[in-house]
């Protein structure tokens, strides 16, 4: 009877734990969130659309865009892909980089990663992304990371500008102050 007991709890607590997923480590997440909010989406949007009215009569087209324009924007992209790199995205524009903070779930592991970006242009104009570097805790990091974060903000940039895209040529960005400055010329 007592055996029959023992076997039955070993297996409850077996079953429990394959249940629960395990913490496994990672970087620590910033205390300081950034709110997602859809409105901060529609002002990104609303903001590139003014952006490029504006360049169309001067030639210039100037963007500021926050963190939470960004962590909006990649928290709501991410929702619609079948396996993101990893979810709940966090996007800090501090010391002139890019940091993204996310979380990651391989099987029962979970871990939460940061990824450090320096972003800038490259000789025709397009964004051009460099990992500084990749902290996935105790997991490897995704096969293809920078492909697919480069995609992401390739597609960011292209579908936000639309049809001005292929007229369009990125001169500068800048991070400063919890803010991306990017600025370029309509052709």
């Amino acid at each position: 009877m007592t055996r029959t007991r023992i076997l039955l709890s070993l297996t409850a607590l077996l079953l429990s734990t394959l249940a629960c997923s395990i913490f496994v480590g990672g970087p620590d997440y910033p205390e300081e969130t950034i709110p997602i909010s859809a409105e901060a989406v529609q002002s990104l949007q609303a903001q590139i659309e003014a952006a490029v009215l504006a360049g169309a009569e001067t030639g210039v087209v100037t963007l500021q865009i926050t963190e939470e324009q960004l962590t909006s924007y990649l928290a709501f992209r991410m929702a619609v892909q079948e396996e993101p790199a990893f979810h709940d995205p966090l996007v800090y524009l501090r010391d002139g980089q890019m940091q993204i903070y996310g979380k990651v779930k391989r099987g029962y592991l979970n871990a939460n990663v940061l990824v450090v970006l320096a972003v800038g242009v490259d000789e025709l104009g397009q964004p051009r992304l460099e990992i500084v570097s990749a902290d996935f805790g105790p997991l490897p990091a995704p096969e293809g990371l920078k492909g697919s974060l480069t995609a992401l903000i390739t597609e960011a940039y292209t579908g936000s500008l639309g049809p001005v895209a292929t007229g369009f040529r990125l001169e500068n960005i800048i991070i400063a102050d919890r803010v991306m400055m990017v600025t370029g010329r309509i052709k």
